[in-house]
């Protein structure tokens, strides 16, 4: 059976598909896989560009260990199967009056390939999903289930919070979520110099700080998400048709792939979208002020990088296109996040802002990450573990103090290297 991702640039032709309903059949799984000699890739929703769940062997599709199995209000901890997409999490969580701290801006992915890669939204105080993780449940290589925690198998769990689906299978997670809560979003076009110019500003003063920029434009678009004890004002319901479906995903798309048969007229396009942005502010549940809906396909790239580089490098990376003679139709992202302590999380040990690139599908984007991706080799940049990158283990090494360390837990809970591709050959070594 053939698969391919969501953006069409990974495919795989497993040796066999094995869709488990419990962690037994899991366990099951890849204990058959290992009596003949496979390798075990778990696969989500698809949603990372690089092959990091690709296998010759034996994928595991989680589309039906998908359950919530827990939410307590009063601790606020959810505990769920490995399957489960964001979406649906989101949703099972606001019917029980609970929410996560923080998100990233798609709700496609499941929960463990979201932990996996090291999924994260934008956050002044607040980290990615691996901050929000306190228990796992894995199974290990040999078959065996295993319960993790800060307390129980602590050193495999602060390895498997971002673990590359290197250290085992995922089965369940427990997140510690929070009471409910809204966010008023304030979004606003700015000039970009000023935008650069009081960056540390605007995410000292906002709980959710992030921009978009249009190449080949000075105009950004802020986005400024806090919480509040206001009434829930929503968008109209034609105010986000026209807003996030017409404009942001219809209109465009057929601006992307005009761009793409006519690349010369992207700089135009680009100018008169930028301006046409319009502030808008409103109201309502977390989960739909974090959450963006993105229909239109692409590449991309994104690293961390050490938060105080973020304005001098982004005022060169504004001049690549005309440097380099490439036009850019989609916009360069931009968003934050504190330092954490997960091992090979990209924001582990330093605050971070995250850069992140995109070409529409189909369009050539070598020679624009290549140039992207220099810069960021110049700040110690860390690259998304689920977005394209060129980085491999000896040079990741230099990136993360506890790389070593990572290794050893490896070594100890897979020493056959059930869960390898290469992929993670390259990023990890062999």
């Amino acid at each position: 059976m053939s698969w391919s991702n969501w953006a069409g640039n990974q495919t795989m032709e497993p040796a066999r598909v094995v869709r488990p309903s419990s962690v037994d059949e899991i366990a099951a799984a890849v204990k058959t896989a290992a009596a003949d000699g496979l390798t075990v890739k778990p696969i989500g929703s698809g949603h990372s560009f690089t092959a990091i769940g690709l296998t010759d062997g034996v994928q595991l599709d989680l589309s039906s260990y998908s359950r919530l199995l827990s939410a307590d209000r009063t601790t606020g901890l959810v505990t769920v199967e490995a399957g489960l997409p964001l979406h649906r999490l989101n949703a099972l969580l606001h019917d029980s009056g609970l929410g996560l701290t923080n998100m990233g801006d798609v709700d496609r992915q499941t929960v463990s390939g979201a932990v996996s890669t090291g999924t994260h939204g934008t956050g002044r105080d607040s980290a990615g999903f691996a901050a929000q993780i306190v228990g796992l449940e894995l199974v290990l290589a040999d078959g065996s289930v295993v319960q993790c925690s800060a307390t129980e198998r602590p050193e495999l769990f602060s390895m498997a919070r971002v673990g590359l689906g290197a250290l085992g299978v995922i089965s369940t997670i427990t997140f510690q979520a929070e009471p409910a809560f809204v966010l008023k979003a304030d979004e606003r076009p700015m000039p970009l110099d000023e935008v650069l110019d009081g960056f540390f500003d605007l995410v000292r003063d906002n709980e959710h700080f992030e921009f978009y920029w249009f190449p080949h434009t000075d105009l950004a678009l802020t986005k400024r998400n806090n919480r509040t004890d206001e009434p829930v004002t929503p968008l109209s319901k034609a105010k986000a048709f026209v807003d996030d479906e017409l404009l942001s995903n219809g209109v465009f798309e057929l601006t992307c792939r005009l761009g793409s048969r006519m690349p010369a007229i992207i700089p135009r396009l680009n100018r008169v979208a930028a301006r046409a942005l319009s502030a808008r502010t409103y109201i309502d549940a977390a989960p739909k002020v974090f959450v963006s809906s993105r229909r239109v396909r692409f590449r991309e790239m994104e690293y961390a990088i050490p938060r105080a580089e973020l304005p001098g490098l982004f005022r060169e990376l504004r001049t690549l296109p005309e440097k380099n003679g490439m036009h850019v139709s989609f916009p360069v992202e931009v968003r934050v996040a504190p330092a954490d302590d997960v091992p090979l999380s990209t924001a582990s040990g330093r605050e971070s802002a995250y850069v992140a690139v995109h070409m529409f599908k189909g369009t050539p984007f070598d020679r624009y990450f290549a140039a992207v991706e220099k810069l960021f080799q110049e700040v110690q940049g860390r690259p998304h573990w689920g977005k394209l990158h060129t980085l491999d283990a000896a040079t990741l090494r230099t990136r993360y103090p506890r790389f070593d360390d990572f290794l050893a837990v490896r070594d100890e809970v897979d020493p056959e290297r059930r869960f390898r591709n290469a992929y993670l050959d390259r990023v990890l070594g062999e």
